[in-house]
C-alpha cells in the first residue's frame, strides 16, 4: 500500500473526527488500528503491506533483510487503568516482530513498541490466562517487558 499524500491527508482528517467523537461521547470511534498502522509507517518507513494481509500489516528491511511486521494499536487516556491489553496477537501467522503504537486520546503517537516473535509467543502460551492463551491478548505491561522502545515523541 502506498503511503501517498491524499491517504495522509484521509487519515488527518479522519483523526479530527475520531477526537471530536471521543470529547462527545467518551468512547473511540474505531479507527485505532488503521491509525496506528499509518502512524507506524511514517515514523519507523515501513511499507505497508495490502489490507487483509493474514498475519502482518506492514514491511521492513532490516539489515539486508525482509521482516514481516504485526501492528497493535491502543489509545489511551492520561488516566489509564493499569491491565490495559493488545488486541489479539495471530500467533499462527506468518510474522516476526509486534509493534505497539501507543497513542494519546488525540490519536497522536506517543510511543512505539517492539517485540520478536519468540518472547510473544512464550508469554501467550503460558498457562493461567483465558484472554492471554485463547484470546492471544497481552497486558500492555507485559509486553513491554518483553520488548524494547523503539520511538517515543521527542519531549
Amino acid at each position: 500500500m502506498e503511503n501517498s499524500q491524499h491517504v495522509l491527508e484521509l487519515l488527518a482528517e479522519a483523526k479530527k473526527l475520531a477526537q471530536k467523537f471521543y470529547a462527545a461521547t467518551g468512547k473511540p470511534l474505531g479507527i485505532t488500528g488503521e491509525v496506528a498502522e499509518y502512524e507506524a509507517a511514517r515514523l519507523l518507513n515501513l511499507q505497508l503491506t495490502p489490507a487483509r494481509q493474514a498475519g502482518y500489516d506492514a514491511i521492513e528491511y532490516s539489515n539486508g533483510l525482509l521482516r514481516k511486521v504485526q501492528i497493535k494499536g491502543r489509545c489511551l487516556p492520561e488516566k489509564y487503568k493499569p491491565g490495559q491489553r493488545l488486541g489479539s496477537i495471530k500467533i499462527y501467522c506468518e510474522w516476526d516482530c509486534v509493534l505497539l503504537v501507543i497513542m494519546n486520546h488525540s490519536f497522536e503517537a506517543i510511543e512505539i513498541w517492539e517485540a520478536e516473535r519468540e518472547p510473544i509467543v512464550v508469554a501467550l502460551s503460558a498457562p493461567g490466562s483465558k484472554a492471554r492463551n485463547e484470546r492471544g491478548s497481552l497486558p500492555i505491561s507485559k509486553f513491554k517487558s518483553i520488548g524494547r522502545k523503539r520511538w517515543s515523541l521527542p519531549v
